[in-house]
Order: structure tokens, then sequence, then C-alpha cells
């Protein structure tokens, strides 16, 4: 069954934590984004962990050099998944991978930036990789035209585990989830929402429904 992952891209570890508790009965996977690891630290994923441990912990590094080593602190932290970058040598997954072996924890390939998310989705799954993010960063978002279609397309035809992030919403999950994806990944539409626990609540519904 395909899994929802909220995207907590909050900037502080209680504003993290606060958020994940109303919306923990609803999601497989908490994601910590990057600016709150950045802004947190380390420190936040092992706070997430323990107030969580049956979920699985995400850590978006967005890894670009270093893989083996950045991979390591974050799941000596706690993480169980961690990212690093589809536009990166393979030798930086591959390192990535080594640590997620050592530690009995995956990686995850973040497409963003890349001009052709499904070729290389196809290309780093061989390194070991646990699922592909094919991922439209918000400057994508942003830029007028964009729509989520497109990665849904790419989703039903790259043939290899992925998740889908780019501005999913009640409205395009259940078609995000036709397309074959594995995780659906909810940022805004959970944590901008009035009520978050409803809005999780909501889309854990219509993944269950696809």
């Amino acid at each position: 069954m395909a899994k929802l992952q909220v995207a907590i891209d909050l900037l502080t570890t209680e504003e993290a934590l606060a958020l994940a508790a109303k919306v923990a009965p609803y999601v497989d996977i908490i994601e910590l984004g990057t600016p709150l690891i950045k802004n947190a630290g380390s420190g936040v994923i092992t706070a997430m962990k323990a107030a969580h441990p049956d979920k699985l912990v995400f850590a978006d590094l967005k890894t670009a050099d270093a893989g083996e080593l950045e991979a390591d602190i974050a799941f000596k932290a706690g993480a169980d998944l961690v990212t690093v970058m589809s536009t990166v040598g393979n030798a930086t997954i591959a390192g990535a991978v080594k640590a997620a072996k050592a530690h009995g924890k995956g990686v995850v390939v973040d497409t963003i930036g890349n001009p052709d998310r499904v070729k290389r989705a196809q290309e780093v799954t061989a390194l070991g990789v646990d699922f592909v993010e094919l991922h439209a960063g918000l400057d994508e978002q942003w830029t007028e035209g964009y729509s989520i279609q497109v990665l849904i397309d790419e989703a039903a035809r790259v043939g290899v585990p992925v998740s889908v992030a780019g501005g999913v919403n009640i409205n395009n999950v259940a078609a995000v989830i036709k397309a074959g994806t594995q995780v659906a990944v909810a940022g805004a539409a959970i944590y901008g929402a009035e009520d978050p626990a409803a809005a999780a609540k909501a889309l854990r519904e219509a993944i269950d429904a696809a």
C-alpha cells in the first residue's frame, strides 16, 4: 500500500514536534526538511525519532558530496532515510548507500533540478537506493505554468520505485497514487492547513481509496 509522507518545512524542533504530534496517526514517514535540519541541527532528527519511534524519520539532507559521511551522521542521529541529490556523481550516492547498509537504513535520491528525472531515476536505482523522489522544488512550483501533472506522467512511465513531491494535495493525490507512486509527499497541504490533522487524515483516506 502506498505511503503518506509529511514534509515538515518549519524551522524549529519545537514546531516540528508539535506538527508531527498532530499528524502522526495518519502518516507513515515524517520528513525533516532541509531548512529545518540546517537551522536546528541533527538534534531534531534524534528528537523526532524519540517522539515517534514507530514512524520512518526522513532526513532531507540533499547531500551533494561526502555521501557516506553525511549519511552516517544522520543515521547515528536516528534517521531511517536520507536524501542524496540525483545530479551528483554515482560515487556520492554509493557512499550513502554504503552507510545505509551499515546501519540497516535507506537512501532516497532526490531529482530536484535534474533535467531528465526519469532517466536519472532509472540509473540510480541500480545503485541500491530505496526509492527515487520525483521532485519539483518550491522554486519550480512557483514558476508560471507549473503543473504537478508532469510528475504524475513521469511516475507512470519511470518503471522504478518512486515518491512524488511538488504540490501534492487532496485534489491530485489519487492521480499521484494511480500513476504507480509508492510514496506521496505532502508539505504545505498539511502544515499550511488550518487543521493539519484533518488534512493529513483526508490525504490518508484518499490514498487508501485510490
